[in-house]
């Protein structure tokens, strides 16, 4: 990453849509701006989860304004993430498709543990280096999160749903404040986070670091009451609990520090952060700086180097815990990748770089689902992609992964996937390429072989091989024959000519 270059992140949470700008400078990354909408899109799901429309308009005009300001940055300067708001959304493909085209870039919806890791990053990239072993918690809107971890390294991860918005919609709706309704939310908190009870004991950590959302609010609203700066307690969580009770409700709360766009949630995020106090025995929890979008910005980073991007261990570690045939696979990974490169004349090189190295992954994890059974391996190993806990990886680029397994053998209508994304096609092309000229499980010989395609006017790709190959290598010639009539079922076309 060269020094000067302007990042952004967009946190697109269940209670405010945020928008981070900095430089990078010499390994750190200095804030230009910060943007926050309170667009409480949280609030717009329905028992069924569907999100309404009202509450899909509000993310949309943030992220119109969120688009403007970004105009001008290029692709791999920006990443907008989505969390559990969106993870549970049945239509969140509706919002999606819609807001990437205001925002002006893709928005990722990631899992729970990913957003866990994230949030460590931002975290721990803004605290002064330590070999504390660090407990960080994330009290969002609808879910939160706990990381235990030491230096940068996040070593435990989860993520629960439970958060301010959720539980103050559930046991708060009308705003009003009683000591049965603090009662029943905290004992309903901690039913849904008993389980941290054995992982994230007290013993486990030497300081607990609250992130962003309600505990920010809080040390804010106990700070300017006197309580010690940037810093929660439980005698400060009883105060807090004492004036909430005494105002009865959110619309009759006067407290300095509070601000207006956290009233109506404050009585759920309080119960929340009660139960996780009394859950892990903790005394104290000081306000962390660094949040979900520092740690976006910082991942951004990493994803623009080879060597520190966390991807590609996940990947490693699948291959691992799978236990693939890694010669294979490097050397599937390999043609694949040869091929891809020849189809890419034209195409800009850090697009050719990203789509390089995502096909490189899907054929170094093509065969995980022998481990299940071998009949119909790409079928569980796609399905083991799509559920898999992998570091670094949004839903989609699963998803991707996925797409590719599954569509690395076998026919192709079976695919549910868009035939008219042209980099997609290539990358299963050359995938499926790949399969066949390595099916002797040996290196191929690739001499005088050709690749190319044609867009317009018709879709069609052609592989040439160089006279007398056909006969050298007979079974991977009739292959190849058997790949041409597979592509028959679809928009484009495969010419093989062997002579």
């Amino acid at each position: 990453m060269q020094n000067g270059t302007l990042l952004a992140a967009v946190d697109l949470g269940s209670n405010s849509f945020r928008l981070e700008i900095g430089r990078f400078d010499h390994g750190r990354i200095h804030r230009i701006e910060y943007l926050k909408e309170t667009v409480r899109q949280g609030n717009g799901l329905d028992a069924d989860r569907r999100l309404s429309q009202d509450a899909m308009q509000r993310g949309w005009d943030c992220l119109a304004r969120f688009g403007e300001r970004l105009a001008g940055f290029g692709k791999e300067q920006v990443r907008a993430v989505a969390t559990q708001t969106l993870r549970e959304a049945v239509n969140r493909d509706d919002f999606i498709r819609r807001g990437q085209k205001l925002l002006g870039f893709p928005i990722d919806v990631i899992a729970g543990r990913e957003e866990a890791r994230l949030i460590y990053q931002g975290v721990a990239h803004l605290l002064p280096q330590s070999d504390e072993r660090r407990l960080v918690v994330d009290i969002g809107g609808r879910s939160t999160e706990m990381i235990l971890g030491q230096g940068l390294e996040a070593r435990t991860l989860e993520s629960y749903r439970v958060g301010s918005v959720a539980w103050s919609m559930r046991y708060f709706a009308d705003g009003q404040f009683s000591a049965r309704a603090f009662e029943v939310a905290e004992i309903s908190a901690k039913a849904v986070l008993d389980e941290a009870m054995g992982t994230y004991r007290r013993d486990a950590w030497d300081t607990a670091y609250g992130a962003s959302g309600t505990i920010g609010a809080v040390s804010e609203i106990l700070a300017v009451a006197g309580w010690p700066a940037d810093v929660v307690t439980r005698e400060g969580l009883d105060w807090l609990l004492d004036r909430l009770l005494k105002a009865q409700s959110a619309d009759r709360l006067k407290l300095e520090g509070i601000k207006e766009d956290r009233r109506a949630v404050i009585g759920g995020g309080v119960s929340v952060l009660r139960a996780v106090f009394s859950l892990l025995d903790i005394e104290q929890m000081h306000a962390a700086q660094g949040a979900l979008r520092h740690g976006v910005l910082y991942d951004l980073v990493d994803r623009g180097e080879d060597l520190t991007d966390v991807r590609a261990t996940s990947v490693q570690r699948l291959a691992h815990n799978f236990s693939t045939d890694t010669v294979q696979s490097a050397r599937l990974s390999k043609v694949a990748l040869h091929l891809f490169k020849l189809g890419s004349a034209g195409m800009p090189e850090p697009q050719v770089q990203r789509a390089q190295r995502k096909l490189g992954w899907a054929a170094q994890l093509h065969e995980v689902g022998c481990q299940v059974s071998h009949n119909y391996y790409h079928k569980h190993g796609a399905y083991i992609l799509d559920n898999a806990d992998a570091p670094g990886f949004a839903v989609h680029e699963m998803h991707h992964l996925s797409l590719l397994v599954l569509g690395h053998r076998g026919k192709l209508r079976k695919l549910e996937a868009d035939f008219d994304d042209r980099l997609f096609v290539q990358q299963l092309l050359c995938l499926r390429l790949a399969v066949i000229l390595c099916h002797a499980r040996r290196d191929p010989d690739l001499k005088g072989m050709q690749l190319n395609w044609e867009t317009e006017p018709g879709r069609r790709f052609w592989l040439t091989c160089r006279p007398g190959w056909a006969e050298a290598f007979p079974q991977s010639a009739w292959l190849l024959q058997e790949e041409v009539l597979a592509w028959q079922k679809t928009p484009w076309t495969l010419v093989v000519s062997t002579s």
